[in-house]
C-alpha cells in the first residue's frame, strides 16, 4: 500500500519542527505523484520540511480553475470530485499556526490507523489531544481527557475501517464545518491566526458528529471546556509564528515573548502577590529609570529579602497607573536567561537570539527588562571565540536604548559584578536590608489572603506574628520575609492535610480490604474460585463502606462551612511546632510530660551522677529558666565550667543530661581539648582559611552547632587547650555566636555550654581528707565553701578575668567518699547485669564482693573513675 504524501493542496506550509518524512511508496506510485504536481512559478507560498511535498503552485492553479482538494494527501484532480463542494478556502490553511498543522496531520495519522478513508470530527480531536503542547491539549488534559480513552470511544462508536486506506483522505463535510468555524472563532477573538485552541472551539461550537459524543461519554463538560480555552488564549506563552501568506503577523516581539514574562499584564490580572512595603526602595527604581542615561538599578541584598517582589511591585504600579509620566506605559518583562542560552548548540546562535531581542526592545521603547540573578551575564553563552552576554549589553546600557533592572545578592555582585568595572558603572546599586519584626509582620498580613485561598483554611493574627518572631529569634542562617512565609506556608499546609485526613474508621476497612485482596489473589492462584468469588463480594462490600464514610465526612464538611463556620484555623501552636521540626529546638508550650521531666530532673539525674548536688542544682536550674522563657536571648541557655579531680562525674555529668533531656548522649556535641594544645589546631573549630587544606570541610565545632542547634557543647579539659581557643569562645560567651571560615554565623544561643577543668583538684584532694563519716552537716557544707573559694582563686590565676566573668557559673565538685563510691559500684554493676543479660547469663554478686570493690577501688585522688 502506498505510503500518504503531505501535499500543500490543504497546508500550505509544514512547520520545519515536524521530522523529514519516512516515505515507503513505491516508486511507481512516486512517479504517478511526481505527475500531478504543478510546474508554475507563483512565488505566494513556499513549502519546506517534509518530502514529497506538492509545490504550493499547485494551490494557485487548483483555485484560479475551481478545482477543490480535501486534505494534506496528493489528490488527483477529476470532475466527479468537483461536485463534492468541499471547497476550504486558501486564507484559512495560510493563517495555520504550527501546531494547528501538526492537528490535522496528526488527524489523518489517526484515520489511517484505524482504517478509515475519511478525516472527521472524531479524528481531529484525537488530533488535537495527541498533539501536547497546544492550548487544546492542556484544556482537555486538564479535564482528565487523555488520547488513549478517547481512542477506546471512537473505536466503540465508529469501529475500525477495512484496513484498505485510499490515497485521497477527505474532510467529512461536519469536519469541513469545524475548520470553518474555527477561523470564525479566530475572527472573534481578532486573531489572525489558526491554532489549536481556535479548532478546539470550533469543534465545541459545531456541537454534534462523533466528536461531541466522544467528549459526552468522557464526561466532559463542552460549555467548561470553553470557558477554560478563552481563559487560557490570553495568558498563552504558545509560539505563535507569523502566518504563511501575505500580511504577516500582528506579533512585533517573537523573541522577547518567547524568553520572556510580561510581569505588568500578570499585575493587570492579579495574579502577583501584593507588594506591602518597600516604598523607599520601588521609589528609588523608579527614579533612577527616569535618567537619561545609565537608566538601570541593581537590586542588591540578601537571599530572600524581597528583590524580586520590588520588580512586581513596580509591575503593579505600573498597572495601576501610579507611576511618573515618564515610565506611564512601559511594560516590565522578566528574562529567563536560561530558556535564552538552552538550546544555543552553534557558535553564533545565542548572539543572535540576544540581539534580536535588544532590536525589539529598541523598537518598542515601552519595555524595561527584569533580569533576576543578572550576575548570570557574566559569562552566559561565551563559548571560545564568542562573547557573552554582558558584553553584548554593555553599549545599549550605557547607551539609555535598553533599560534594565538587575538583581543580584551581595555575595554575587561582589564575586562577579565588581570585578568588571565596565559592566559595574552601568548599573546603579539599590541597597534591599532585610525587613524589621515588626515589617515582616505587615508583610504577612498583606499575604494573608492568598495563602488562605490556597490552603482553605484561616490564619490568626497571633500566628502571623508569631511567624515573624520566632523566625527571626531560631531560623538564623535565612533572611525575613522569606523565613516567615515559608514558616506560613507550611504550617497551612500541615494544618490542611491534618483535616483532609481519611477518618481513623475508613483507615481501618482499607487495611481490612489490602488483606481480602491478597487472599483473593491467592484464591485465584490455588483455582478456588468459589472462595475468590466470595472474597470479591465482601471487597465491594468493604468499599462501598469506605466511601460512605468519606462522602459523609465529606458533606459534614460542607455543612459546616455553609453554617459559617471558617474551617480549619492555623494558631501560633502549628507555627511553633513548624520551627521546632525545622530547627529541633522546642519552641511549643510546656506540656504538661515535659512540665514532669523537668520537676524531676535533679532527682533523675542523681540517679547516674552520685553526689554533687549543687552542679545537679545548677543545671536543672539552668534548662529550667531556657524553657520557660527567662533566659538571656543574645547569649546560650548557661555557660559553666566543671573544676575537681578527675573522676568525680563531670564528665559523667554532661552525659547524663544529654541523654536524659536532649534525647540521647549522641545529642552531645564533645570537643577533647587536648587536641588543640597548638596555635595552628584553632582553625580545627572554626574551619581552615580559604587557601589551607581542608577549607571546604568546615570547622568541628561550628559544623556540628549549625546541624545541631539545641543541644550540650562539652569542652572536656579546657584548660588543656592553646590559649587563643579562650580568645574565640568569648563571644560566644557573650553574644551567643560565631564566624566560621566562610564567613556565616553560627547560632549558639540555644546551646548549654559545659567546660570540665582539673584546675584546683590538688586543693579539693587536700581539703577532702578532713571531710569524712564523722562530720556533720553544717561542718560538711562550711569546709566545702572553703575548699570552693580556694578553686576559684586558683581559676582566676589560670584563666584571663574577660573569660571567666562570662560564664554563668563556676561549680566545685566534692570529692568522692566511700558510701558515694558504693552506689556508683552498684550502678555501674547493674549494668553489667545488663550487658550479660542479653546474652542470657545471669551473674550473681555477693555483700562482701561489692565491699572488696570499693575497697579496692577507692582512692582519693582518682575518685571513682579507674
Amino acid at each position: 500500500m502506498a505510503r500518504l504524501l503531505v501535499h500543500s493542496t490543504n497546508i500550505p506550509a509544514i512547520a520545519s519542527g515536524i521530522k523529514h518524512g519516512q516515505s515507503l511508496e513505491s516508486e511507481t506510485s512516486r512517479r504517478a505523484t511526481t505527475k500531478m504536481m504543478c510546474s508554475s512559478r507563483s512565488p505566494t507560498l513556499t513549502l519546506r520540511g517534509y518530502s514529497g511535498l506538492r509545490s504550493s503552485n499547485c494551490l494557485d492553479t487548483l483555485l484560479r480553475s475551481g478545482q477543490d482538494f480535501h486534505s494534506r494527501v496528493a489528490i488527483t484532480v477529476s470532475r466527479r470530485q468537483q461536485k463534492a463542494k468541499r471547497f476550504l478556502p486558501r486564507a484559512m490553511f495560510e493563517r495555520f499556526t504550527e501546531k494547528a498543522i501538526k492537528v490535522i496531520m496528526l488527524a489523518q495519522e489517526e484515520a489511517r490507523r484505524l482504517g478509515h478513508n475519511f478525516v472527521g470530527t472524531e479524528q481531529i480531536l484525537l488530533g488535537l489531544i495527541g498533539e501536547g503542547t497546544g492550548i487544546a491539549a492542556k484544556v482537555l488534559k486538564s479535564m482528565g481527557i487523555n488520547l488513549k480513552d478517547a481512542r477506546v470511544e471512537v473505536e466503540k462508536i465508529i469501529g475500525r475501517g477495512s484496513g484498505f486506506v485510499a490515497v485521497e483522505i477527505p474532510f467529512t463535510p461536519r469536519a469541513k464545518r469545524v475548520l470553518e468555524l474555527s477561523l470564525e472563532e479566530a475572527r472573534q477573538l481578532g486573531h489572525n491566526y489558526i491554532g489549536s485552541e481556535h479548532l478546539l472551539l470550533g469543534l465545541l461550537r459545531e456541537g454534534e458528529g462523533v466528536a461531541a459524543r466522544v467528549l459526552e461519554n468522557l464526561g466532559a463538560d463542552t460549555s467548561n471546556i470553553r470557558t477554560q480555552v478563552i481563559r487560557m488564549v490570553g495568558e498563552s506563552t504558545e509560539n505563535i509564528p507569523a502566518p504563511v501568506g501575505p500580511g504577516g503577523g500582528s506579533n512585533k516581539m517573537p523573541t522577547l515573548e518567547e524568553y520572556g514574562t510580561n510581569l505588568t499584564k500578570l499585575a493587570e490580572e492579579g495574579k502577583l502577590d501584593p507588594v506591602v512595603g518597600r516604598q523607599p526602595q520601588i521609589e528609588r527604581v523608579i527614579q533612577i529609570l527616569g535618567r537619561r542615561t545609565k537608566n538601570n538599578p541593581c537590586l542588591i541584598g540578601e537571599p530572600g529579602v524581597g528583590k524580586t517582589a520590588i520588580a512586581e511591585g513596580l509591575a503593579q504600579r505600573i498597572a495601576s497607573g501610579d507611576v511618573p509620566e515618564t515610565i506611564e506605559r512601559k511594560k516590565v518583562i522578566t528574562l529567563d536567561m536560561g530558556l535564552l542560552v538552552a538550546g544555543t548548540k552553534y557558535r553564533g546562535e545565542f548572539e543572535e537570539r540576544l540581539k534580536k531581542l535588544m532590536e525589539e526592545i529598541k523598537q518598542s521603547d515601552e519595555i524595561i527588562l527584569f533580569i533576576d540573578e543578572v550576575h548570570t551575564l557574566i559569562g552566559a553563552g561565551a563559548a571560545e571565540g564568542a562573547i557573552d552576554a554582558a558584553n553584548i549589553l554593555k553599549p545599549a546600557l550605557a547607551r539609555g536604548e535598553l533599560q534594565c533592572i538587575g538583581a543580584t545578592t551581595l555575595d554575587e555582585y561582589r564575586k562577579h559584578i565588581e570585578k568588571d568595572p565596565a559592566l559595574e558603572r552601568r548599573f546603579q546599586p539599590v541597597r534591599v536590608p532585610e525587613p524589621s519584626v515588626d515589617e515582616t509582620i505587615e508583610i504577612l498580613k498583606g499575604l494573608r489572603e492568598r495563602y488562605e485561598i490556597h490552603h482553605k483554611l484561616r490564619y490568626t493574627d497571633e500566628a502571623l506574628v508569631s511567624a515573624a518572631r520566632l523566625s527571626y529569634q531560631y531560623i538564623s542562617d535565612r533572611f525575613l520575609p522569606d523565613k516567615a512565609i515559608d514558616l506560613i506556608d507550611e504550617a497551612g499546609s500541615r494544618v490542611r492535610l491534618r483535616h483532609a485526613q481519611v477518618p481513623e474508621e475508613a483507615r481501618e476497612l482499607e487495611k481490612e480490604v489490602r488483606q481480602i485482596t491478597k487472599e483473593k489473589d491467592e484464591a485465584v492462584r490455588s483455582q478456588d474460585f468459589e472462595k475468590a468469588g466470595e472474597l470479591r463480594d465482601r471487597e465491594m462490600d468493604l468499599r462501598a463502606q469506605i466511601a460512605a464514610i468519606v462522602e459523609k465526612g465529606k458533606e459534614m464538611s460542607k455543612a459546616e462551612t455553609e453554617a459559617g463556620d471558617v474551617g480549619p484555623i492555623v494558631t501560633e501552636s502549628d507555627i511553633q511546632h513548624i520551627v521546632s521540626s525545622w530547627t529541633g529546638i522546642p519552641v511549643e508550650k510546656v506540656s504538661t510530660d515535659e512540665s514532669d521531666r523537668l520537676l524531676k530532673m535533679e532527682e533523675t539525674l542523681h540517679k547516674r551522677v552520685i553526689g554533687q548536688d549543687e552542679a545537679v542544682k545548677a543545671i536543672s536550674r539552668a534548662i529550667r529558666r531556657a524553657r520557660v522563657g527567662l533566659k538571656n536571648p543574645n547569649r546560650p541557655i548557661a555557660s559553666f565550667i566543671f573544676s575537681g579531680p578527675t573522676g568525680v562525674g563531670k564528665s559523667e555529668l554532661a552525659k547524663a543530661l544529654a541523654a536524659y533531656y536532649f534525647g540521647s548522649e549522641e545529642a552531645m556535641i564533645r570537643l577533647d581539648m587536648s587536641e588543640f594544645m597548638e596555635r595552628h589546631t584553632v582553625s580545627k573549630l572554626i574551619g581552615s582559611p580559604p587557601g589551607y587544606v581542608g577549607y571546604t570541610e568546615g570547622g568541628q565545632l561550628t559544623e556540628a552547632v549549625r546541624r545541631r542547634p539545641y543541644t550540650v557543647v562539652l569542652f572536656d579539659e579546657i584548660e588543656k587547650a592553646h590559649p587563643d581557643v579562650f580568645n574565640m569562645m568569648l563571644q560566644i560567651l557573650e553574644d551567643g555566636r560565631l564566624t566560621d571560615s566562610k564567613g556565616r554565623t553560627v547560632d549558639f544561643k540555644n546551646t548549654l555550654l559545659i567546660m570540665t577543668s582539673n584546675v584546683g583538684s590538688s586543693v579539693i584532694e587536700k581539703g577532702g581528707r578532713r571531710i569524712g563519716f564523722d562530720l556533720d552537716y553544717d561542718e560538711k557544707d562550711s569546709s566545702y565553701n572553703r575548699i570552693k573559694s580556694l578553686v576559684t582563686e586558683e581559676l582566676k590565676q589560670y584563666f584571663r578575668p574577660e573569660f571567666l566573668n562570662r560564664l554563668d557559673e563556676m561549680i566545685v565538685f566534692r570529692q568522692l567518699t566511700k558510701l558515694e563510691v558504693k552506689d556508683i559500684a552498684d550502678i555501674m554493676l547493674k549494668e553489667v547485669f545488663d550487658r550479660l543479660k542479653v546474652k542470657d547469663i545471669e551473674l550473681q554478686v555477693t555483700e562482701r564482693f561489692r565491699e572488696r570493690v570499693v575497697e579496692e577501688g577507692y582512692n582519693p585522688s582518682y575518685g571513682q573513675g579507674h
